[in-house]
């Protein structure tokens, strides 16, 4: 007895297995709305490392020995002028862990993974890039103040300064480059959201 098409398999729609087979598998969109919120709150917290940035980096970026000249500019002593970089570079290296550690860190929102989120970690991490130099700053001027008298000649500490706003990008360069790493890892469609 030979099988007719009425003795194929019949899902619950009522089509055959073959016809379910053939059918495109729909990619899964970007979704927009559920995320907003959740990734607002991202981009608040993210911007809030702004504040421990700062102080870290105030406490290791070395201050600059200077001598004041006789026509009153502060002048560094020896080689001390290299601490320009150091500053900077320190800045960069904190900038550049606190990037890293975001991004893994939002990556295991699974729920949530997706454009939105890795936006609003980026604007954050801009942010707290701002804020960090501002913050570092401030609390450097407040850790080596200047003396009230100061005579030509006389050797004094002055504050570790971040002398180029180039320094905010280094987070937000770090979330989007680990985070798309993590992505295009992953490998699927829905950058496993949903468990197939």
């Amino acid at each position: 007895m030979s099988e007719g098409p009425e003795d194929e398999p019949v899902s619950a729609e009522g089509s055959t297995a073959e016809t379910v087979e053939r059918e495109p598998r729909r990619k899964p969109g970007v979704v927009v709305k559920a995320d907003l919120l959740p990734a607002l709150s991202v981009l608040c917290l993210v911007a809030l490392l702004g504040f421990p940035l700062g102080w870290i980096w105030a406490r290791l970026a070395p201050p600059q020995e200077s001598t004041l000249s006789a026509d009153g500019e502060l002048v560094p002593v020896l080689v001390e002028s290299y601490h320009e970089f150091d500053g900077l570079a320190i800045f960069l290296l904190v900038s550049l862990s606190a990037g890293v550690l975001t991004a893994a860190a939002l990556w295991l929102l699974r729920g949530r993974r997706g454009p939105v989120l890795l936006i609003a970690a980026v604007l954050g991490s801009l942010l707290a890039g701002w804020l960090g130099t501002r913050m570092g700053t401030s609390i450097a001027a407040g850790m080596y103040p200047m003396p009230q008298r100061v005579s030509p000649g006389d050797v004094v500490e002055v504050a570790p300064g971040i002398g180029t706003p180039a320094a905010w990008l280094t987070q937000p360069l770090a979330v989007a480059f680990v985070y798309g790493l993590l992505a295009s890892w992953n490998g699927l469609d829905s950058l496993g959201r949903h468990r197939d």
